[in-house]
């Protein structure tokens, strides 16, 4: 056993907690956690991993994660979090959105001058087309001067009231066609998902979904990245534990369970979907737990 492991492990004894315990916990797995207090590293997924996992533990037994790293700096391997390439392709993104704004300040003047014109070829359009129609009527109108046209006595039928009930009965079947439309609107809008982002506690995040017809979950790694994941229900039966890499994805049948725990050791380069609905990832830490409650009592 290594140095940092009994010094774990003693604090992990001190608070009375068993490794099954410390798993609910910190939701690792328990071969890793006796592997970080036997010091075998090399059954880890990576060294990545390795320090995520220990910082873990460190948190969950009351210890601070710096000053382990810094005391047994010699023990745990080494690896370095690149999080340059996520900020600058934030930075090109905010600067390719400024670039888009500003080119549509800029065409803004000519699109109101290209209306202004429009505008008025249509008003000279309608002027012209009103003019020529006038004087197409006059010389009719000149011709039928002094022309007395002698009506007949036509006799009109008797006003029976047919039509007004005529009328009376379309526009009652207008009025319950239109409800009819906007209560199967109203229907439609009724059952569309939605997922609700419940809170924050550190690194886990939790969602609640309602009016879901399915239950499926998928977990995407990015193009360019890979990512360690692990996939349980809330009855610790275990979907996954792996890694995902260059667009993986894997996909995970919930219609039995009422929440799903997901957990990542890269989020920035992890995509979760909820019935084909990506998760935005409230939390900025490295390794995140996203717990789903699938809320099915109001279907």
């Amino acid at each position: 056993m290594s140095d940092l492991g009994s010094r774990l492990r003693m604090a992990r004894e001190e608070k009375s907690l068993t490794l099954d315990e410390l798993q609910a916990i910190t939701r690792i797995q328990k071969r890793y956690l006796s592997a970080i207090e036997e010091g075998n590293f090399e059954v880890m997924p990576g060294k990545f991993y390795t320090r995520a996992f220990i910082k873990q533990y460190a948190e969950a037994v009351d210890l601070e994660p710096e000053v382990l790293f810094e005391e047994y700096k010699n023990e745990i391997p080494v690896a370095y979090e690149d999080d340059l390439p996520e900020k600058l392709t934030r930075v090109q993104s905010r600067n390719s959105v400024s670039r888009k704004t500003s080119k549509i300040i800029e065409f803004f003047p000519k699109i109101l001058m290209a209306i202004f014109f429009i505008a008025i070829v249509v008003l000279i359009w309608y002027l012209v087309t009103n003019f020529l129609t006038s004087n197409d009527k006059n010389p009719v109108d000149k011709q039928n001067e002094g022309i007395n046209i002698t009506e007949s006595n036509d006799v009109s039928p008797p006003d029976t009231g047919e039509d007004d009930e005529q009328d009376q009965t379309d526009s009652a079947e207008q009025d319950e066609s239109e409800n009819t439309n906007d209560q199967s609107e109203e229907s439609e809008e009724e059952e569309e998902q939605k997922i609700t982002m419940e809170g924050v506690s550190g690194s886990t995040t939790t969602y609640e979904v309602t009016n879901a017809d399915k239950y499926e979950v998928t977990v995407k790694a990015t193009d360019s990245g890979e990512a360690w994941i692990e996939v349980t229900n809330n009855s610790d039966k275990q979907y996954a534990s792996k890694k995902i890499a260059n667009g993986e994805s894997e996909t995970y049948d919930f219609s039995e369970d009422s929440e799903a725990y997901i957990r990542t050791g890269r989020a920035m380069d992890t995509e979760i979907y909820v019935n084909d609905e990506k998760l935005e990832l409230e939390s900025d830490a490295t390794v995140q737990n996203i717990i789903i409650k699938f809320n099915k009592q109001q279907q």
